[in-house]
């Protein structure tokens, strides 16, 4: 029986990694997904804070220009309680959009899997050599520490 060449042998490993890397792309896609979708929700809550940020900011502003002209507590207090009222619920979007993004994961799983191909490969790559570099004793390949 012919041995296959070594040429074959490097071309098989190579589809082999090909193989290999694909797939834990793919798997990092798939535990990305959900951690995509909590992250969008928890900016989306930053630009609900940044929002009524900038809203409260604004009636501030309008509230301390009519206090300052008029000196009349009816209308200036109405824009300030309003502002206050926005920078509140400001505080409390961005207190939850802050949480939620804070209990965000990396791709565990994925640097678990990456992590172990490579282990699996430098283990396949020093064996291959190993044998690549063993003698052979009538077409059998011997390990060389079994020769001393």
């Amino acid at each position: 029986m012919a041995e296959p060449a070594v040429g074959d042998i490097i071309k098989g490993i190579t589809d082999d990694v090909k193989l290999l890397v694909r797939d834990e792309m793919e798997l990092a896609k798939s535990e990305l997904a959900p951690t995509a979708k909590k992250a969008g929700v928890g900016a989306g809550l930053f630009g609900t804070a940044g929002y009524f940020a900038i809203s409260g900011v604004s009636i501030l502003y309008f509230a301390a220009a009519f206090g300052l002209v008029a000196l009349g507590v009816s209308e200036w207090l109405a824009f300030l309680i309003v502002g206050v009222a926005l920078l509140i619920i400001a505080a409390i979007a961005g207190g939850i959009g802050y949480a939620t993004v804070r209990k965000l994961k990396g791709p565990e799983r994925t640097i678990a899997q990456a992590n172990q191909t490579v282990t699996d490969v430098k283990w396949a790559a020093q064996h291959a050599l190993a044998a690549a570099n063993a003698p052979e004793i009538e077409g059998e390949v011997v390990n060389r520490r079994a020769l001393r």
